[in-house]
């Protein structure tokens, strides 16, 4: 079991704790890879995000054209000052 004892630094308005690499790998995390961190009982909890990319229909059920502003469809007719 990999183990460190870290300080915590100012990272702008927040704070941040590098990982050593021993416990990157031995935790399987990667640059860029997305963390949930939660605090759970008093402790920082990291876990890593499932990395699976979503499928079409995965993003369409997130869509929410409230949410999104609706989307504007080719109508043949200018929405604006475009000249076609």
């Amino acid at each position: 079991m990999a183990e460190a004892v870290l300080d915590i630094k100012q990272w702008g308005n927040n704070l941040g704790v590098r990982l050593p690499a021993a416990i990157a790998r031995e935790a399987h995390l990667r640059v860029d890879q997305r963390v949930r961190i939660s605090v759970e009982s008093g402790q920082v909890v990291i876990t890593p995000m499932n990395d699976a990319p979503l499928t079409l229909a995965q993003r369409l059920a997130l869509f929410d054209p409230i949410r999104h502003g609706g989307e504007a469809m080719a109508t043949g007719q200018a929405l604006g000052a475009e000249r076609w």
